[in-house]
């Protein structure tokens, strides 16, 4: 019988990573620093592992080959098979990450890729003066575009925020974008690593070299429309469940918790992930409980409907789910899925 499991951390050392990482308790050791934590992952060669329960040292993918639909709900894994469609990180940007965007699905197919990379963010934390580049400030063209990253001066028509800790911005393929320095963040994307490098402020990598930029195959992915405001307003009460971001990619909530809380996935037909932004929680399920904090995941199997969840003080849990009617095309209520006990 399945049960909610936990995964061993994957560490990404990055030419513009930190060390905030490690003070959620975690050892990258001998790594200088982990601009990436992958806490869940499907991808090839870098699926994440059990290290709960009887499937302990088994991959994600191994985990998904054999239980499919009871892992992934019926109609998910009709429609993404044995791939785990979502990636789960924590980025620590001590420095500025390159400007770059995403091809959408049609357009990766079209270049030989699964699916393109629809994303979000979830800020932890953000030093004073941190900024986000999300898309552009006003209309730009191509010729525009062409013209200003040329002459070295992209940085011009670029939208730029602002943000503090707890803000969200929901970074749909196309869009372009890149982290300033100073961010600790949790990302939710679509099961893809494709990133078209558009500038990287001539900044060399662990070998000395200028790390290579994908101007050509950006051109097409990009998405030229202006961003007046990409971040999501929202206000949240504790102990209640607050959307952040709904596609057909991926559907997020915020959950802060001071108390216990009940809930019934009976009609949902997906898994579900708790990953910790915030303190230290448990969940319950199936008659296991798995403590997780700041930084870890849980995965729930699609066969398990009722859980409960207790935080240890307090703890903020991102609640992350892919509701088939979204990608289904069908009605946009989903209130009805979730059942608060």
């Amino acid at each position: 019988m399945l049960y909610p499991m936990k995964f061993m951390p994957l560490y990404k050392n990055k030419v513009w990573g930190g060390n905030k990482i490690k003070t959620l308790g975690f050892d990258y050791d001998p790594l200088p620093n982990c601009g990436e934590l992958w806490t869940l992952s499907g991808m090839e060669g870098n699926e994440s592992i059990v290290t709960n329960g009887f499937l302990a040292e088994n991959n994600l993918s191994e985990v998904l080959e054999i239980y499919m639909d009871e892992l992934l709900g019926e109609q998910n894994y009709a429609h993404f098979g044995n791939e785990f469609p979502l990636l789960i990180k924590i980025i620590d940007a001590h420095d500025r990450l390159s400007i770059q965007v995403h091809p959408d699905d049609t357009l990766a197919q079209r270049r030989g890729l699964s699916n393109g990379k629809t994303e979000m963010w979830y800020v932890m934390e953000a030093e004073k003066g941190s900024e986000i580049i999300d898309g552009w400030e006003k209309e730009v063209t191509r010729e525009e575009y062409q013209q200003f990253l040329a002459q070295g001066q992209l940085e011009h028509l670029l939208h730029i925020e602002h943000p503090e800790a707890g803000d969200t911005f929901f970074i749909p393929a196309g869009r372009i974008h890149a982290l300033g320095q100073g961010l600790l963040l949790a990302e939710i994307q679509q099961s893809s690593d494709c990133t078209y490098r558009i500038y990287d402020y001539n900044r060399p990598d662990s070998d000395g070299k200028l790390r290579e930029l994908h101007t050509a195959e950006a051109l097409d992915a990009i998405d030229f429309a202006p961003t007046r405001d990409g971040k999501t307003h929202y206000n949240y009460i504790e102990n209640s469940t607050t959307p952040l971001a709904e596609c057909p990619y991926f559907t997020t909530n915020l959950i802060p918790l001071t108390k216990p809380m009940r809930k019934n996935f009976s009609k949902l037909d997906s898994f579900v992930v708790y990953l910790c932004v915030e303190g230290v929680a448990a969940v319950k399920a199936s008659d296991s409980i798995v403590p997780f904090h700041a930084g870890e995941c849980v995965l729930l199997p699609a066969t398990m409907t009722d859980v409960e969840l207790f935080p240890e003080g307090y703890a903020k849990l991102l609640e992350v789910y892919i509701d088939p009617s979204r990608w289904q095309g069908g009605d946009t209520d989903h209130s009805h899925l979730i059942h608060y006990l």
